[in-house]
């Protein structure tokens, strides 16, 4: 994880910050947390504090009500989102890097060549006589 999005998912904001930073109520802060919507971390004293990317999302979620969704619309929208990222995930684990590429190509080459390594060794030895 970069530096940048590490120190964003930092949470270290409470509540009343938050509530300052969105305009939003603490109601209805607990109200999208009760919905699974935002997920705080909770401190040794069982606070909620907040991240800069829970504050994105409770903007997101104020913005989407906004412009005429439901509760259940959002979560939609999040489930979709998850399941996106998700395959995402998935598909990134099992495409290769280029290394692993041009390992498997260079094995192949040998292969196909009919050279294997100890071939190649007994090769440069002879040259080497």
């Amino acid at each position: 994880m970069k530096e940048k999005e590490l120190r964003r998912s930092l949470a270290v904001l409470p509540i009343g910050t938050v509530m300052k930073l969105t305009d939003l109520t603490a109601r209805q802060i607990r109200y999208y947390e009760e919905q699974k919507l935002v997920i705080p971390e909770r401190n040794e004293g069982n606070r909620r504090m907040y991240s800069l990317n829970d504050i994105d999302q409770l903007l997101e979620i104020k913005d989407y009500l906004a412009d005429g969704y439901n509760m259940a619309d959002i979560k939609k929208i999040y489930e979709r989102q998850a399941k996106e990222e998700a395959k995402r995930k998935e598909k990134m684990a099992k495409s290769l890097s280029d290394d692993a590429v041009r390992r498997i190509l260079h094995d192949e080459f040998v292969n196909v060549g009919g050279l294997n390594r100890d071939q190649n060794l007994s090769i440069r030895n002879n040259k080497n006589l």
